[in-house]
């Protein structure tokens, strides 16, 4: 709520994108480079803007609609909302499956999105009887594909499956359609149906986000122009660098500098958070880990909602498991072992090999507890129940 912490996480953000510590598609660094730049430019010609309390009004409102990343337990007023019969999205899309090889590019469906589940079938007249498939996208990972110039509207889904995650990519027609499926893969993930009351706003922010990448063709060459003195080297990381020269990369940020130029300086900090947050590698913490009964060594992705099973040799994610379906977790201090228990009779245990077991049920008791905090100021901090969750009793 104050604006020294929001500074802190700026320059968090802003040194976590710089040193590559995060991964982002190049229209969004260009964005990255042109809001850096705004929020240098302004705030040298109004310093004193964050001072006033017209600034800190503005902070609050845009603090009360910066998205909350934590998802708590489903509460019995969302779960009676859930039984009630859902909006359904009804359209043709294209989907594409990269493992199997059955499918070669794109093939165009009819698709139903309905609670938290996406059917397709071969045409709209066939979609009264049974679909090709149903993919009930609860615990799912979205990941956004978006190409504004090139009009490029891809979702990407990895979904859990016994033997691993399933990659399936949708391909939109046009912004307003991927907007709204976009929003909808986002709630299924984490078990809300397009019912839930969240809805329009993950439309509107995913708007938001889509016109600030979008291009303004021949109006950045007066800007450009008469502004050579924009240091490239301090707003984007250095494989930029090394792939376009400062004067390719100058009219590119300035290009999407266009979009932004009107934000005030909160404004413009709050959405480079906002979409720092929005990347799909946000949060996530990297133990190498060895499971019970594997003879290998493996990467343990811990994350504000999630654990993540990584392949260490390809990368790939091989199983993700949600906070919210957690039962209990343990740690064995002799052997240094964790061992989790999850519903639906669901155990893992393993070993840390790069990091004492203690930092990873830090963060695991960590992100529960922040699931637990509300939204609101007058929340109080309940120091006893945080010691608690990431505490753990070494030894003796």
């Amino acid at each position: 709520y104050d604006v020294v912490r929001l500074t802190q996480l700026y320059e968090q953000a802003r040194w976590a994108i710089l040193l590559e510590d995060i991964d982002c598609t190049e229209e969004e660094m260009m964005l990255f480079g042109a809001l850096q730049y705004h929020i240098s430019k302004v705030s040298q010609s109004e310093p004193q803007l964050l001072s006033s309390s017209a600034a800190m009004d503005d902070l609050e409102s845009a603090l009360q609609s910066l998205e909350v990343k934590m998802e708590g337990e489903s509460s019995s007023a969302s779960e009676m909302l859930e039984n009630m019969t859902a909006p359904e999205l009804n359209d043709y899309l294209k989907i594409f499956r990269p493992k199997r090889l059955t499918l070669k590019g794109y093939k165009q469906y009819w698709f139903k999105f309905q609670d938290t589940s996406i059917s397709y079938f071969k045409s709209k007249e066939e979609s009264i009887g049974e679909p090709i498939q149903q993919i009930n996208l609860k615990g799912c990972e979205v990941a956004p594909d978006v190409n504004m110039a090139a009009q490029k509207f891809l979702i990407r889904l990895l979904i859990p499956a016994p033997e691993g995650m399933n990659e399936v990519y949708l391909r939109c027609e046009n912004e307003q359609q991927y907007a709204q499926w976009m929003a909808a893969c986002r709630l299924a993930s984490k078990g809300k149906s397009l019912a839930d009351s969240s809805y329009q706003s993950e439309i509107q922010s995913i708007h938001s986000f889509l016109a600030m990448q979008k291009t303004n063709s021949g109006s950045h060459g007066n800007a450009a122009a008469s502004d050579e003195s924009i240091n490239t080297h301090s707003l984007v990381s250095p494989r930029y660098h090394k792939k376009y020269k400062a004067k390719q990369l100058t009219p590119r940020i300035l290009d999407a500098y266009q979009n932004i130029a009107q934000f005030s300086l909160t404004e413009a900090v709050m959405r480079f958070l906002q979409i720092w947050q929005a990347l799909p590698d946000f949060g996530l913490s990297y133990v190498v880990v060895r499971f019970k009964g594997s003879r290998k060594d493996e990467v343990l992705g811990i994350a504000p909602n999630r654990l993540i099973r990584i392949d260490l040799g390809v990368g790939d994610v091989v199983k993700t498991w949600r906070y919210n379906n957690m039962k209990q977790w343990n740690v064995n201090w002799d052997i240094k072992q964790m061992a989790i228990e999850f519903e639906g009779n669901v155990n893992i245990a393993f070993s840390c090999v790069t990091a004492d077991c203690k930092i990873v049920h830090e963060f695991i008791g960590g992100y529960i507890f922040m699931s637990t905090r509300s939204r609101e100021k007058s929340d109080t901090l309940n120091a006893e129940l945080f010691h608690k969750l990431t505490g753990g009793h070494e030894a003796l």
